[in-house]
């Protein structure tokens, strides 16, 4: 009987040792349609992101300009008008006409030469309408806000429909794609590319995305050919191939190897949490200018006692699907307080962050967790930062939101780890509360030694800033994409080029060296801060 349950297993390890080469396409088709899929979703929303902030910019002008002014076409309302130009980056004009489009003045004393590309749609929640125009002889359309002033007479703002030029936004797809904003009764007012296969006509596989411009009536999509991006990832499917060759070679051996040893191992993660198997590893978080350390990331090992280290992956999923990733946190954070309570009491702007999971946000007992752990220990609420992934978002419903609100009520920070890899707008972090963003190593890594603009990294970079969020790099491994980050006012970073997830000896000796090298100013106000 077990020789032919043997006979069985070996035939099932010979048929399941050729999947990885069969499967390779297809995960590699898988893998480029999520990879690409974030890719142009965050340039849909990049481009979003400017449209509102330009066109919401020219209603704050418009009125600011109306509040200023008693009554229009004066010395005064023109006056107004200039200084709003000049202290705008967007704002080109402003116009006063009848509702025959009869022009009684504008901030320059000229004919201003407009035609509409589309008809005028009211703006929700505003009392000003919008309408795209072709302005002048710029190459870009731009967007015509306008504000009813009496009976008769319109005021109107203009502004550049984006604030990058074309030749910018092209920078911003990839060659063959396509990029178009739409009004939302359905008429295409600018297009960048060819988007006649887009639209169906030629048959060809996009990978498209869209988003919103905030409240405006204006939707932007972005695509581009499957078969394009495919093709930059040959040498990865080449290579792919080879290592599916190898894993079926060493999947068969080890498939005979277990047959004839007529036991398989045991994943017994339940009982490895019990054990205290699972470890905290700690990678630092550096700035930027200073080099000090300003916290880390608790990371985890699966320590057996053989001394095999089981790396995250191999287990984070199982964890969080099977409910086993609330306890494997309770048992981090309780070695987290033994392990750095000192370290943090000595520098109390150290900040720990800690991952949760979306099944923390599903009851409030993680909060009652924290206070039980943390609560008169050396480390401070306002020293922990919390890390919710936006890989897997987080239903928008009641009890999260509450979770989140006692985190902070407490004094802790909450921070989105992969930022640019779902598809998270700026309603969306902004509902949460994010108050860190973590920027994925994905876009770091398209920081090349001669780079000198990644619009993706760089439109993540704005959006954080615009939210009032601080910001930390991931995936840092070069020179220079520690100084494009710098560059671009990122302050703070983690990756191999510091160092790596650190068991906790490593981790305090590189901290107290670290410490060390500040100037005694720093030191001394650190002291006084963790005496109070």
């Amino acid at each position: 009987m077990q020789s032919r349950y043997s006979h069985i297993l070996m035939l099932l390890g010979a048929i399941l040792a050729f999947v990885p080469i069969l499967a390779v396409d297809y995960l590699l088709d898988a893998y480029v349609r999520v990879r690409e899929k974030a890719v142009i979703q965050q340039s849909a929303s990049v481009v979003s992101s400017q449209i509102e902030i330009g066109a919401m910019d020219a209603v704050a002008s418009l009125r600011r300009v109306l509040a200023a002014s008693p009554s229009l076409c004066t010395p005064t309302f023109v006056a107004n008008v200039q200084d709003e130009i000049e202290s705008s980056l967007d704002l080109k004009q402003v116009l006063v006409e009848n509702a025959d489009g009869v022009q009684y003045c504008d901030a320059f004393g000229r004919t201003v030469s407009y035609s509409p590309l589309s008809q005028s749609l009211p703006i929700p929640g505003h009392t000003e309408t919008i309408t795209v125009v072709k302005l002048g002889q710029m190459a870009m359309p731009a967007l015509k806000i306008t504000q009813v002033f009496g009976m008769t007479r319109r005021v109107s703002a203009f502004v550049p429909l984006a604030s990058q030029s074309q030749a910018g936004l092209a920078h911003i797809i990839p060659a063959a794609g396509v990029l178009r904003v739409v009004l939302t009764n359905g008429t295409s007012v600018f297009t960048l590319g060819d988007a006649t296969a887009f639209d169906g006509q030629g048959g060809t596989e996009f990978i498209s995305a869209q988003s919103f411009a905030g409240e405006l009536p204006l939707k932007i999509e972005a695509a581009v050919p499957f078969a394009v991006v495919r093709a930059g990832y040959a040498d990865l499917d080449i290579s792919f191939t080879v290592l599916a060759c190898l894993m079926s070679a060493v999947f068969l051996l080890t498939a005979l190897h277990y047959v004839r040893r007529s036991r398989v191992p045991a994943f017994d993660l339940e009982r490895a949490i019990a054990r205290g198997q699972i470890k905290p590893y700690y990678q630092p978080v550096i700035n930027l200018r200073t080099g000090e350390l300003v916290g880390c990331e608790v990371l985890c090992r699966w320590e057996k006692r053989n001394g095999e280290v089981v790396p995250p992956g191999a287990f984070i999923d199982y964890a969080e699907v099977t409910g086993l990733a609330i306890p494997m946190t309770l048992s981090l954070m309780q070695q987290v307080k033994f392990d750095l309570g000192e370290l943090c009491r000595q520098i109390p702007e150290l900040k720990v962050s800690i991952n949760l999971f979306e099944g923390h946000f599903r009851d409030g007992s993680i909060i009652e967790d924290v206070q039980a752990i943390f609560g008169g220990s050396p480390i401070a609420y306002r020293q922990l930062v919390f890390e919710i992934t936006e890989r897997r978002p987080l239903a928008n419903s009641t009890v999260a939101i509450s979770v989140i609100a006692g985190l902070h009520a407490l004094g802790a920070k909450l921070a989105m780890d992969d930022a640019g890899t779902g598809h998270s707008n700026l309603a969306y972090l902004a509902t949460l509360g994010v108050d860190v963003i973590k920027i994925d190593r994905i876009f770091v890594d398209m920081v090349k030694p001669d780079t000198t603009q990644v619009p993706v990294l760089d439109g993540l970079i704005a959006m954080a800033k615009d939210l009032n969020c601080e910001i930390v790099a991931e995936g840092v491994e070069t020179e220079a994409q520690a100084l494009y980050l710098r560059a671009r006012g990122v302050l703070h970073a983690q990756g191999f080029i510091f160092a790596p997830a650190l068991k906790v000896g490593a981790f305090k000796e590189l901290a107290v060296a670290l410490q060390a090298t500040q100037p005694p100013r720093r030191r001394g106000e650190a002291a006084v801060a963790s005496a109070a």
